[in-house]
């Protein structure tokens, strides 16, 4: 009998490697993806498609959550808020979208359980965790358990997370090693046609790619 593993694609690349590991460890793929009103919202829905695509999954779920430009509170969802692109800060940044990994989980823990999966994908990094705390390695176990407590008795689901102790350097040699199509991947906060290069996400992604000694295959503004 085949297993089966869901695994949540954003479209960038950390997403997109957890994916592919989940495949090459012989998982039949359900991707799922959120719309959550995010700033990149269409170029991430793009990204999530060519990945998926690649990937050969067995079904394939986009998920609409309008509900977060209302909560707003977050740069990604309220254009009110600037993206701040002077460098990474210490502390929680206003990229942050509240309890966002939270709640993505509890949906693929539903959709998870539909199909009788074993296994919850999601390309979580601690070197993100200082300041997005729901991508701490505690805050995942603590979910699993409460997931496993709030399903059937025969729903056993592990949340893998095989990217959290890697660099982003790690994860840019990695997804290379694994053929991930690192050219579909987007991870800018707040550009779709051409990355912007100094958002926190641009920064951690080029810097990975810098220390690999690998030029990043997406187009850059003005680099």
């Amino acid at each position: 009998m085949s297993k089966k593993a869901l695994c949540i694609i954003s479209g960038g690349m950390d997403s997109a490697l957890a994916a592919q590991i989940a495949a090459s460890e012989g998982y039949e793929i359900i991707a799922l993806h959120f719309n959550y009103g995010q700033r990149t919202e269409k170029r991430e829905l793009e990204a999530f498609r060519n990945i998926a695509a690649g990937l050969g999954v067995i079904e394939s779920y986009e998920i609409d959550l309008d509900f977060f430009k209302q909560i707003g509170a977050s740069a990604l969802t309220d254009r009110s808020i600037e993206v701040p692109t002077g460098g990474i800060e210490p502390g929680v940044p206003v990229t942050y979208v509240p309890f966002r990994n939270g709640i993505f989980l509890s949906i693929a823990a539903s959709v998870a359980e539909k199909h009788g999966a074993e296994a919850l994908y999601i390309g979580v990094v601690e070197e993100d965790s200082s300041g997005y705390p729901d991508c701490r390695e505690s805050y995942i176990d603590a979910m699993e358990k409460a997931i496993n407590l709030g399903t059937k008795d025969e729903t056993v689901l592990e949340i893998k997370r095989p990217l959290v102790t890697l660099s982003k350097m790690q994860i840019v040699q990695k997804a290379i090693e694994m053929g991930v199509p690192l050219q579909y991947t987007w991870s800018c906060y707040q550009s779709e046609d051409k990355a912007c290069g100094v958002c926190d996400s641009c920064r951690l992604r080029l810097r990975g790619f810098e220390l690999a000694g690998v030029k990043d295959p997406i187009e850059y503004a003005d680099l």
